[in-house]
């Protein structure tokens, strides 16, 4: 596929203190792609600098009041100008290698994919555990975690975007939705994002969380479960 602007979408609630490095980082990967690009950073009812940060970082910043992930990605995608989204966490660091392995796959046909990721910081013995099971899962099930996401504007638009129903595992389920479209990829390269999500939960937090998926399945996440609308450091 051919693509005229790569359109960056972070979505981010209160990230005053790591939004800055993010941006940079992304600026310096996209650089050296020698591709058009953009940043939208969509300020999600934040309180503190996050929406100034960012436009001093040169993105160009939407303010929400959605207080939900999955809408906030899809208000950043319907005011994106790029043919080609790449949606990336406010706590997530992209490689110049990662996003030249995401435009040549679809340049080769795929309509989207994700990559593996690693935590950048510490995270408690139970987390390494967990990020190693999900590691195989994604690769098995061809599943991307939402840090780091990407496809077409016409793949994204013809699977409906987001599902803003639910507060979590909507990555999972874009994932579902862009498979049965065409070829999704789980790239061998890797982001490098935050362990706070983790460190904000106990493990029997955690296994709540685990076990309410596991039960109900996405279903589980249709009301607010989990430390993303809630964290603590």
């Amino acid at each position: 596929m051919a693509f005229t602007l790569i359109s960056f979408i972070v979505p981010a609630h209160n990230e005053e203190c790591l939004v800055r490095k993010t941006l940079d980082v992304l600026h310096d990967a996209a650089s050296a792609l020698n591709e058009r690009y953009e940043i939208v950073v969509v300020d999600d009812a934040s309180t503190d600098r996050t929406g100034m940060i960012s436009a001093t970082c040169g993105a160009r910043v939407l303010q929400v009041h959605h207080r939900n992930i999955a809408a906030a990605r899809n208000a950043g995608a319907a005011q994106a100008y790029g043919d080609l989204f790449v949606f990336v966490d406010a706590d997530t660091h992209v490689t110049g290698a990662v996003l030249l392995a995401a435009v040549s796959a679809i340049r080769m046909g795929a309509v989207g994919g994700g990559a593996r990721a690693r935590f950048g910081d510490r995270v408690p013995l139970y987390g390494h555990v967990l990020a190693w099971l999900w590691l195989r899962l994604q690769h098995f099930g061809h599943l991307a975690s939402g840090c780091f996401i990407f496809c077409t504007r016409p793949a994204f638009e013809a699977v409906g975007g987001f599902d803003e129903t639910l507060y979590a595992a909507e990555d999972l389920v874009l994932s579902r939705r862009l498979r049965r479209l065409g070829r999704f990829v789980i790239l061998r390269e890797v982001v490098v994002t935050s362990g706070r999500n983790i460190r904000s939960q106990s493990v029997f937090e955690t296994l709540r969380i685990l076990l309410g998926f596991a039960l109900r399945g996405v279903a589980f996440f249709k009301t607010r479960h989990g430390p993303w609308y809630d964290r603590r450091e």
